[in-house]
């Protein structure tokens, strides 16, 4: 059976891409007959050793002549295939091309995961990502779009990209109802929006409309769950989630609105999704080519509207309806009355939603990164000069 090295963030780390490798992991493990575990190589901005697990091989960051070594670990090693989970700000040097210093090296066939594409990519991302999407013996992406983009910006063979969608829990509607006993939120008709608070989410425009829809359905609560971004904090401390707050007590819909100001924990994250009616991500930026709280929330079958950045767009595709202008505000409050006032065109959604989020519980997403590693594990690498 063909073993793998992730190459990623893991936990402890708190980011998306950690949090995926390890489900990943997780899930492709389930899916071997085999079951010794895979090792991955873990990226980490300080001293890291693994804490005491000899399958999670440090990676420091920042130093280039790491990564060559790592690169040897790997080729003296028993894996046939290896796994990048690639995002630019993850890796050191600029535009994060210390992983080519390790990729240049591999004598393993590689399987590169774009958390990122660009429509239209710029340097010096571009000669990055070029090199390593023609250093892969497979590309997977988590947007049909990407597929167009890598094929139009570097001429890869769209045959050599696999389109597999974004993992996600499966979901347990039975317990709705406890879900929302537990959070207080029993009577409320609940919104959601979930990540790390920054400008450029879009929540000032439900915030703006949610005066109107109060007045409609007084019940309506809007939850806009997530620590501040660090780098926000960085920089500007938590003034803006001072000024959202200053933009909900003029409006007077204190009552309408909560807050969870922490980091959050998977399980307590499903719990809240389950619990919420609708999950909105009103983002005004369209390029967006991934969104794990997106697909987490059409996993768990919830019902979702959305502006039409481009994931939102892909997982979307059979829903239009469910697809918004950000700027078009009349139809924001239009759509979510609509749902919000009639349980049963809200749970017909559900449904529909329910059966998009089939095709992306780990389990499969699991079966089918096995089954492509273990075709994987039998090709040459791509070699190139140094």
């Amino acid at each position: 059976m063909t073993r793998v090295a992730y190459i990623s963030t893991y936990p402890p780390k708190r980011c998306g891409i950690a949090t995926y490798t390890y489900h990943l992991r997780q899930a492709v493990h389930a899916a071997k007959e085999w079951k010794p575990k895979d090792p991955v190589v873990v990226l980490s901005d300080h001293l890291y050793d693994g804490n005491g697990d000899t399958l999670l091989w440090p990676l420091p960051r920042d130093s280039e002549d790491d990564y060559i070594k790592l690169a040897n670990q790997i080729n003296r090693s028993d894996v046939g295939v290896v796994s990048l989970q690639h995002e630019f700000g993850i890796f050191g040097g600029e535009a994060g091309s210390y992983i080519l210093s390790l990729i240049r090296r591999l004598k393993k066939p590689l399987v590169t995961t774009f958390h990122t594409v660009f429509k239209q990519p710029r340097e010096p991302y571009a000669s990055v990502q070029r090199e390593i999407a023609e250093r892969s013996a497979r590309i997977i992406v988590m947007n049909r779009k990407a597929v167009t983009y890598l094929h139009e910006s570097f001429g890869i063979p769209q045959d050599k990209i696999v389109f597999i969608p974004h993992g996600t829990p499966e979901p347990d509607l039975a317990r709705r109802g406890v879900y929302k006993k537990q959070l207080g939120w029993q009577g409320r008709k609940v919104l959601m929006t979930f990540g790390l608070l920054s400008r450029g989410k879009g929540i000032e425009r439900i915030l703006e409309i949610l005066p109107d829809i109060a007045e409609e359905v007084p019940d309506v609560l809007y939850a806009i769950v997530g620590q501040t971004h660090p780098e926000v904090r960085k920089w500007e401390g938590e003034s803006y989630r001072e000024e959202l707050w200053s933009m909900i007590r003029s409006s007077g819909i204190e009552s309408n609105v909560v807050m969870v100001d922490r980091y959050l924990e998977e399980n307590e994250l499903i719990q809240m999704l389950t619990a919420c009616d609708i999950y909105v991500t009103p983002y005004p930026g369209m390029e967006q080519i991934t969104s794990g709280t997106l697909a987490y929330a059409v996993g768990l079958g919830r019902p979702v509207l959305t502006t039409p950045y481009s994931y939102a767009q892909d997982l979307l595709a059979d829903e239009p309806q469910l697809l918004i202008p950000y700027e078009d505000e009349e139809l924001w409050k239009e759509r979510l009355l609509e749902l919000l006032r009639n349980e049963v065109k809200l749970q017909a959604v559900a449904r529909r939603i329910e059966k998009i989020g089939e095709t992306m519980y780990w389990s499969k997403s699991g079966q089918e990164h096995h089954r492509l590693f273990t075709e994987v594990s039998k090709l040459e690498p791509v070699f190139g000069s140094l």
